[in-house]
């Protein structure tokens, strides 16, 4: 099978409603500036069925007990075809810790290239593991198989993860020597130094 079109691409941008009915932009923001964490991204076919309720407490569980999920601080999404109310009444009565979102008009499924699967009669059930600077690296597309999705996308994080660490470690580093440079006490004093000894030389 052919790769994903949109691997190694930017995440399309979309906004549509959230289970509460409030609309939800991705990529995600905080105060206008991009979440800068890695996202699973995963399309369900139907929210309260047998195979999409595994996946969507799979998910959720993950989040609590998967040390990969914890330590990339990975942010998942779920998107399905559902209407806010029934995606608000699946987040409740399964204790949903992640954001779902309703795509009655598929305006997600479009943007991601998510079509239809088992001959059509339901829409695909795909999962998408996008970087921290919003390019997506995977997918799979696995319908039948719910059980995979959360495999994949740790699979994916352990590959993603030294780039999670670099990056951590470069602003921890770029902090560190603002502090010292402008904390520095011995530097402040060194300064100090050549000023005066400029000064005497001048006169």
């Amino acid at each position: 099978m052919a790769p994903h079109p949109l691997i190694n691409e930017p995440a399309p941008e979309f906004s549509i409603p959230d289970a509460n009915g409030e609309m939800f932009k991705f990529p995600p923001e905080e105060q206008g500036v991009r979440v800068k964490k890695p996202i699973a991204l995963f399309f369900y076919p139907e929210a309260g069925t047998f195979g999409c309720t595994r996946e969507a407490c799979q998910f959720r569980d993950a989040l609590v007990e998967k040390e990969i999920f914890k330590r990339t601080d990975v942010q998942v999404i779920g998107i399905s075809p559902d209407p806010v109310s029934k995606q608000k009444q699946f987040a409740e009565s399964q204790n949903l810790n992640y954001p779902v979102l309703s795509d009655e008009r598929h305006i997600a499924y479009q943007a991601f290239h998510v079509g239809r699967s088992l001959l059509g009669f339901t829409d695909a059930r795909t999962t998408f593991v996008i970087d921290s600077e919003g390019i997506i690296r995977d997918s799979l597309s696995a319908t039948m198989n719910y059980n995979a999705h959360v495999k994949f996308v740790i699979k994916a994080l352990e590959k993603l993860e030294p780039q999670h660490s670099a990056e951590s470690s470069s602003k921890t580093h770029d902090a560190d020597s603002d502090a010292a440079r402008s904390d520095d006490p011995l530097s402040s004093q060194s300064r100090e130094e050549l000023s005066r000894v400029a000064n005497m030389v001048g006169a």
